[in-house]
């Protein structure tokens, strides 16, 4: 993942220590995660409201890349099952899966509001049970 600038960096780590201390995951782990959850909102999401999302939460959309989605293909329940696949696949469990997800969608509520992130989940099929 290549950072743009401080701030980026600043909100990374902000988050992945965050991860690391209530979920207990590694460092190496909480950043992919984030990178593969900010990934699949991007892909799943509506582009008007994740953008929205991202806005107020600088770096974000850096994070989650210009590929986002990481091959994860179409949207919903599909992209949601590939992207807890990437993220069981750097070794997390169920879960921890469940864990980071929560603890990525409480730092989102903190930037953007819970009527935005609400907007978000309810628009993506299959992810309100890992919220």
């Amino acid at each position: 993942m290549r950072l743009a600038n401080r701030e980026t960096w600043d909100m990374l780590q902000d988050l992945i220590a965050r991860l690391v201390a209530n979920v207990g995951v590694s460092e190496e782990q909480a950043g992919k995660a984030v990178e593969i959850i900010l990934g699949f909102l991007k892909q799943a999401g509506p582009a008007e409201k994740v953008q929205e999302l991202f806005d107020k939460m600088p770096g974000a959309a850096d994070i989650a890349g210009p590929d986002a989605g990481g091959g994860m293909m179409g949207g919903g329940m599909m992209a949601a099952m590939g992207a807890m696949g990437q993220m069981q696949a750097t070794g997390l469990g169920m879960g921890e899966v469940q864990g980071v997800t929560k603890e990525v969608v409480n730092y989102a509520r903190e930037h953007a509001g819970n009527e935005l992130v609400d907007e978000i989940v309810a628009a993506i099929p299959g992810i309100s049970q890992f919220v």
